[in-house]
């Protein structure tokens, strides 16, 4: 049995007491944020533009890999103007170390929209946020609360995890989480509120060793009273196991970037770097990031997307 099947406090579950003890979970939880909260760059800032950059960045990186980024990645392009005007390929190049680069076409691509169609400033609704290139219903919901202060509540896997275990007690479908995490969210607290509980999955909720004992809501989380079976485990939001990465198609596909951003590439290097691909899989692997707006293919090899057409191919 899980540690965290060992009852502290069981917390009252009748309709009469149910606000009480959402209002008590929030105090508890922000307080432990006052205290505990993770000093990540970006929340020290207001500017809706930097949090959209951390929030793309963020969407399937690591933070600390994020937080070394993030700076320099601000200074080759301050404003979203600066990052709307400049070539993909330089987009592209000053991705290096983020993985899954499609993110970057896409921001460039939500810069030069937010330039053209909202005067240069990122909207502050979901809905106007949502319809911005590489932005889904949970980065839209974390810019509006953590750049405009909207009462919006994003729900990672941290979130989800955290929700299914100390409230509901249950799994929880992607639609049921952010149901819950809507109804949860503190109006005038939202950035605050949210963070907490991204920062309890992280750092206390985790998905494998949950320190419970150390928890601040271990008194009102069901899980932790009733005990039985995790109710994280089996909900969308769960985590799963990946293949290995090294060999597969992303990683492939990873390596080629990181080639071009040296320079342009002639079929032979490319072929040369794909090397354990068989020519299906090297057409795969090219043709995904063409399709992705990353590479450009010419007769004589790739280049990244945005480079001069000049520019002379190199044999590897």
């Amino acid at each position: 049995m899980s540690e965290c099947a060992t009852p502290a406090v069981g917390p009252g579950r009748d309709a009469s007491s149910e606000e009480a003890r959402t209002d008590a979970l929030r105090a508890d939880l922000l307080a432990w944020y006052g205290v505990s909260g993770r000093d990540l760059p970006w929340r020290r800032t207001g500017d809706p533009y930097a949090i959209l950059v951390s929030e793309v960045m963020l969407q399937q990186t690591q933070v600390d890999r994020v937080a070394r980024a993030w700076p320099a990645f601000l200074a080759a392009f301050p404003t979203v103007e600066a990052l709307a005007e400049a070539p993909l390929a330089a987009v592209v190049t000053a991705w290096q170390g983020l993985g899954y680069n499609r993110r970057a076409v896409r921001l460039s691509e939500a810069a030069r929209c937010i330039v053209a169609e909202h005067a240069g400033r990122v909207p502050d609704e979901v809905v106007a946020l949502e319809r911005l290139p590489g932005v889904g219903a949970y980065t839209a919901r974390a810019v509006a609360a953590f750049a405009f202060a909207r009462p919006a509540a994003p729900v990672d896997t941290n979130v989800a995890r955290v929700l299914a275990r100390a409230v509901a007690g249950a799994p929880l479908s992607a639609r049921s989480a952010q149901a819950l995490a809507d109804d949860l969210v503190p109006t005038a607290r939202a950035a605050a509120w949210s963070h907490a509980l991204m920062d309890l999955g992280s750092l206390r909720c985790t998905s494998r060793a949950p320190d419970c004992p150390a928890c601040p809501l271990a008194a009102r989380c069901v899980w932790y009273a009733t005990g039985g079976q995790d109710p994280a485990a089996g909900g969308a939001h769960r985590s799963r196991s990946q293949g290995p990465f090294e060999g597969s198609d992303r990683w492939y596909r990873g390596r080629l970037v990181d080639g071009l951003r040296q320079g342009a590439m002639a079929w032979a290097a490319v072929e040369e770097l794909l090397t354990g691909l068989d020519e299906a899989g090297r057409r795969r692997v090219v043709d995904g990031l063409a399709a992705d707006g990353l590479v450009a293919v010419g007769g004589e090899g790739l280049t990244l997307a945005g480079h001069e057409e000049t520019e002379a191919t190199r044999d590897g």
